[in-house]
């Protein structure tokens, strides 16, 4: 068996998972579209702060943490209409 042949049930996994999380990401669109902030924020806060404490009981350091936020404050400044380029930013 060569690398190629190996690594296909890997890259199978990795697309099958790529898919997943950018149906859960339309759903997610879909439905924010449809709920008023008031219903979806606290959700979505809850998911955030989730993450945030997750990557504090990984103990991640300082510079983790500046990175975090300052995505975090590159996002609030990113108007909801304005286009982005092919990384997704």
């Amino acid at each position: 068996m060569n690398d190629t042949q190996s690594s296909d049930p890997l890259e199978t996994k990795h697309e099958r998972n790529r898919q997943q999380r950018l149906e859960a990401v339309v759903r997610w669109a879909e439905y924010i579209s449809e709920q008023p902030a008031d219903v979806w924020g606290p959700q979505q806060n809850a998911v955030v702060n989730a993450q945030l404490e997750s990557a504090q009981a990984a103990d991640r350091g300082v510079e983790h943490e500046r990175r975090v936020r300052d995505v975090a404050e590159a996002l609030v400044d990113v108007p909801a209409d304005a286009e982005r380029d092919e990384t997704g930013r």
